[in-house]
């Protein structure tokens, strides 16, 4: 084997890994660490026979890893070496090196906690910090903490920062390869707003194929951007000769993505059309020069609606630099960037990793199957994200796959975790299998998560998923990729055989898509509101952008929106009946019934409700609602309303505002303010409210007697005593209190009718002077006073002066001690 770089380090590797239980390696793009580390350690002592578990972020850079470590020690895939993928393994019993993706890590962790008969296992490229290999690694630890303290575990990275993961390894050491640093020129070339990215991005590539020699690979964030671009080159190499272009992406059959990687067998130049999926792991063969667009693709989760969506972003510093790398993995080479060197110093240093901001629902549900249903028991580099998790419990709980209080694991739940697909899939799978659509739910989930199979979506018709589903049965008219039709055929066709359903073609009616995809999205479920929009049955609104014969359907159920703005763009969804809703969704449904107080009409109103979610179904009047729910409705209207809604009479006031006055001097006495009143309706006013429904009912109600009887015997005796209604004064006047001003409770009194008093009364017990309003014959004020005597001393004769002149026939005399009070113009006797 030629000699890589990661040569010169795998001695100290493997000291390290003799010596600790975990290591970590650092080797630059091209050292050769995914295919020659698992080899180099494979005799290890410590290994003692068992097996090791490499770890690949994709299943093209799995399969393409085995191959290439199979053929270097010259056997077929499934000896020493092979593969495990969703829907693909190549293992015999002589394998000892298994590459896997993250995800079939934890199925056998799931199966197998101890991981028995495995002795290292190895997260490759950890930079790109999947949530799959975030949890395996939280799931390996643990495993190794409780269950098999000889397991070994070794992350390798090209650009991870080694020490925090270092430090979550339990202070693992550190091996760092430099790597084979062939210089790579950097072009920019900073493309125009004017410009389309395909017309930039093919125009880079003519050129770059006119001054360099060798293939070329071309970064793009999207399937879509492929197929433009793959067009372009088309017309522009239409008549030449020797060139190939290849599309790479996931989404491609086997046999389309290892053409991609091989060398040209009968010479030529290929152009490599790939997604982010070249940007690690893979060895492009025969790679020169990159043409970078300088975006990428991200699914990003967002809370506030629960829903993922795909958004299209500036790369992060560290991908550029990796997607720059792979120029120089032969010899020198060339980088075409399409951005400025001013936009490249702005760029993130390094993606966010995908645990936070990523939809949480399988995670969760791994985690509780596991046992750990709190993620903070387990040891993260980055902890999720609490309102993510918080979403992905109320989405698992709706789905059955945890119990009400979505703390445990239900039968359903466990069910939902064997499938290895997101738990919307496993629940469809489920259910459709017990109303015998397990066909059609196969082929629906292949399609639900890929690319969209229709060439060119986004007419008129697309949004309808029907079309997907019959164009992958090869029925209708809908252009499709042949090579990916097949592909999803294929990995149906394992889907059913692994589920036991027979035969390899769905039911010939489509009228199930719309209910299978209601079981996946039950918060997705829509109806048509009058404006032609839609309301989601998780309470948001989405329409679509154009005339579409689906938004004629009063139920649909939406598979894919934009998340953007009031009302989402519906790009995919299905129709569904009211009957199958009813029929197959019903304990989706709640009944409710919603009893309150109706402002226009000062009464209780009840009413009945059926409802999915946000979605109102049903609406009918409640004639007879329960008791409690009606008072509970009165006590809120009447706090809504305040407490002027109830009859009050002047006498209910004034003893309101005698206790009130009392309190004020002796905090032992019940607190009857207005705020403290309706803070507690239920305690004074509710007893006496059976049968009201409304303002008019409450008229019967003696507000006075309802206070009363908030007070003991003995309050209610002294009252009149701290707080008497009315003062007798020397004219033999009865005159009422007031006690609005609850520091001065006032007597208003006409001058003449206090000769002879030569103090100002008091009340509450000699505590409180009242606030003496001295009024003139006529009723209007004169004086404002709580000292009598003073005003007989020093103001009476000057208030004398002026009442003499104004009411002459009336007594005014010389000393009004002396007089004797009057409620007539001349005193008695006169």
């Amino acid at each position: 084997m030629d000699k890589l770089p990661i040569d010169s380090v795998l001695p100290e590797l493997k000291r390290a890994l003799s010596e600790h239980a975990n290591a970590v390696l650092i080797a630059s793009p091209g050292a050769g660490k995914t295919t020659r580390v698992p080899l180099a350690v494979l005799d290890e002592p410590w290994l003692s026979g068992r097996k090791i578990l490499l770890l690949e972020p994709r299943r093209l850079a799995a399969r393409s890893a085995a191959k290439y470590m199979a053929s270097a020690i010259g056997e077929e895939v499934g000896g020493t070496v092979g593969y495990r993928v969703r829907m693909d393994t190549k293992v015999g019993p002589r394998t000892r090196v298994e590459v896997v993706t993250e995800g079939v890590l934890t199925r056998m962790l799931q199966h197998d906690p101890s991981l028995d008969g495995i002795g290292l296992v190895i997260f490759d490229e950890f930079h790109e910090r999947s949530l799959q290999a975030d949890l395996g690694l939280a799931l390996c630890l643990q495993s190794q903490a409780l269950l098999r303290d000889d397991l070994k575990l070794l992350v390798m990275s090209a650009t991870l920062e080694a020490e925090p993961v270092a430090k979550l390894l339990g202070e693992a050491p550190v091996v760092v390869s430099e790597g084979r640093a062939y210089p790579v020129e950097t072009v920019y070339r900073p493309r125009s707003p004017s410009t389309y990215l395909d017309d930039a991005v093919a125009s880079a590539v003519m050129d770059a194929m006119r001054a360099h020699d060798g293939d070329v690979l071309v970064f793009l964030p999207g399937i879509g951007e492929i197929r433009s671009v793959e067009a372009k080159l088309g017309g522009m190499l239409a008549g030449t000769s020797g060139v190939r272009v290849c599309p790479l992406h996931g989404s491609l059959p086997f046999e389309a993505q290892d053409a991609a990687i091989a060398p040209l067998r009968s010479g030529g130049r290929k152009v490599v059309l790939s997604t982010s999926v070249a940007e690690t792991s893979l060895t492009v063969e025969g790679i020169t020069v990159v043409v970078d667009a300088g975006l990428m693709r991200v699914s990003r989760f967002s809370p506030r609606t629960g829903m993922s969506r795909l958004e299209t972003l500036p790369v992060s510093a560290a991908s550029a630099d990796q997607r720059r790398g792979r120029a120089g993995r032969l010899g020198p080479g060339t980088c075409y960037r399409l951005w400025s060197s001013e936009e490249q110093a702005r760029l993130s240093p390094r993606n966010v990793p995908e645990i936070m901001e990523a939809d949480l629902s399988s995670l969760l549900l791994e985690l509780t199957v596991w046992g750990a249903g709190d993620p903070a028991g387990l040891a993260w580099l980055d902890p999720p994200p609490a309102p993510a998790l918080q979403q992905a419990k109320e989405l698992l709980t709706q789905l059955g796959a945890l119990d009400a209080d979505g703390r445990t694991i239900t039968s359903h739940g466990r069910a939902m975790s064997e499938y290895g697909v997101h738990p919307r899939i496993a629940h469809m799978l489920l259910r459709a299998m017990e109303l015998g659509l397990g066909a059609n739910a196969c082929e629906l989930a292949v399609l639900l998560s890929e690319r969209d199979i229709v060439k060119g979506g986004g007419g008129r018709a697309d949004a309808d998923l029907r079309l997907r589903l019959d164009a992958l049965q090869g029925k209708g008219t809908a252009a499709v990729d042949e090579g990916v039709r097949r592909r999803l055929l294929d990995e149906a066709g394992r889907l059913k055989r692994e589920l036991g359903v027979r035969g390899e073609k769905g039911d010939a009616e489509s009228d199930s898509c719309g209910l299978l995809l209601a079981f996946a999205y039950p918060d997705r479920i829509a109806r048509q509101r009058d404006s032609g929009k839609y309301l989601l049955s998780g309470g948001r609104g989405a329409a679509f952008a154009n005339g579409q014969l689906l938004s004629r359907e009063e139920w649909i159920v939406v598979a894919d929106v934009d998340d953007a703005g009031t009302d989402s763009k519906i790009r995919m969804a299905a129709p569904l009946s009211y009957a199958q809703l009813t029929e197959h969704l019903k304990d989706a449904i709640r009944e409710e019934t919603e009893v309150y107080w109706d402002s226009a009409s000062q009464s209780v109103r009840a009413r009945a409700r059926k409802r999915l979610g946000a979605i109102v179904l049903e609406e009918v009047p409640m004639h007879k609602p329960p008791a409690d729910r009606v008072l509970a409705g009165l006590l809120g209207g009447i706090r809504a309303e305040g407490l002027d809604i109830l009859p009050w009479s002047r006498a209910a006031r004034q003893y309101q505002e005698r206790v009130v006055f009392v309190r004020y001097h002796d905090a032992s006495w019940p607190d009857l303010s207005d705020e403290a009143l309706l803070a507690d309706l239920e305690t004074w006013l509710a007893p006496y409210a059976e049968g009201i429904k409304g303002r008019s009912d409450l008229q019967r109600l003696n507000i006075k007697e309802l206070l009363e009887s908030m007070l003991s015997w003995e309050q209610r005796r002294l009252l009149d005593t701290y707080a008497p209604t009315h003062w007798s004064v020397p004219s033999g006047s009865r005159l009422p209190i007031d006690y609005g001003d609850i520091e001065a409770p006032a007597l208003a009194v006409r001058l003449q009718e206090l000769f002879g008093l030569p103090e100002t009364p008091r009340i509450a017990g000699g505590r409180v002077a009242l606030t003496l309003h001295l009024l003139s014959p006529a009723q209007r004020p004169v004086q404002v006073t709580r000292d009598l005597a003073s005003f007989w001393r020093n103001a009476y004769f000057e208030v004398r002066k002026d009442l003499k002149g104004r009411y002459p026939k009336h007594y005014w005399p010389d000393d009004p001690l002396e007089a004797q009070a009057t409620r007539r113009a001349k005193p008695p006797g006169q």
